[in-house]
């Protein structure tokens, strides 16, 4: 499967891949990876296949996701990246770099584990939200908004899940996504990664501190799988760690990935940006 992909930087830079999560799409990124890829990094965003640009298909499952992912470094001939992935992605990015760890030089893992999750009613209130709108009775994306409030109340959310829209012609919306495949295909993306193969390679986990997608009891088994592993938590910060906390995830992601150890210093970082008395 051919993945649609946006590109940053310099060819010949490092390498760095992102992948985003459910119901996301490569345009999220875009502004953190425009900036990073100013630090002297080539950054690939791209969208997962049933997600964004990419081809869609009824085979929607971690398997076929790592392919994905496994085809699209040999077809760009992309050697060494560190691979980004937010949940979904950090799924996708865990079980490539346990099965290819010859593959890429650093993993980062943005608020996902390896544990199997239990089904979450949000996911699928979010499909019959995107199921509920009638193109047929909107004519702008304000009017989007509000049929997507009736079941999707938090005004972030359904920011988030308007990326998806696509304006077929003037007065024409459609979701770029692949409703059905994701739908019939959900609870596959809880699925655990049970193995006892070690990636060794330099590896952080990002936790956002108000999620509870990474629990104290996951530690261990991160460890035993990702010895290597550094395990930073973000005060304050949900599931969506990278746009609350934007700039301390972009120094940690920088830091980790130029190899620069002073930004995990979170004394360091609480001085550095303490308010500044008025």
């Amino acid at each position: 499967m051919e993945l649609f992909f946006r590109k940053y930087g310099n060819e010949g830079d490092q390498p760095i891949i992102i992948l985003h999560g459910l119901f996301g799409i490569s345009d999220n990124w875009v502004s953190y990876a425009r900036r990073i890829a100013m630090e002297g990094f080539e950054v690939f965003v791209v969208d997962q296949r049933n997600h964004g640009q990419s081809p869609q298909s009824d085979n929607f499952n971690y398997l076929a996701l790592t392919d994905d992912l496994f085809d699209f470094i040999d077809e760009n001939e992309i050697e060494d990246p560190i691979i980004i992935g937010h949940s979904m992605g950090g799924k996708v990015a865990m079980r490539f770099a346990l099965e290819n760890p010859h593959m890429l030089k650093k993993l980062v893992v943005v608020d996902i584990t390896l544990k199997a999750y239990g089904p979450r009613d949000n996911h699928r209130q979010i499909i019959e939200a995107m199921n509920s709108v009638d193109f047929e009775l909107v004519r702008n994306r304000s009017e989007i908004e509000k049929q997507l409030a009736v079941y999707i109340p938090d005004f972030r959310i359904r920011q988030f899940i308007m990326k998806n829209l696509h304006r077929k012609d003037k007065n024409e919306f459609e979701w770029r996504i692949y409703l059905e495949g994701l739908e019939n295909n959900l609870d596959q993306m809880f699925d655990s990664i049970d193995t006892i193969i070690k990636f060794d390679k330099p590896t952080l986990f990002i936790k956002g501190g108000a999620s509870d997608y990474i629990l104290i009891e996951d530690f261990p088994q991160i460890r035993y799988n990702f010895p290597n592993a550094e395990i930073i938590t973000i005060a304050g910060a949900t599931h969506w760690v990278h746009v609350e906390a934007m700039e301390r995830f972009y120094q940690l992601t920088l830091g980790f990935a130029s190899g620069e150890p002073s930004w995990y210093d979170e004394e360091k970082w609480n001085k550095e940006n303490k308010p500044k008395e008025v």
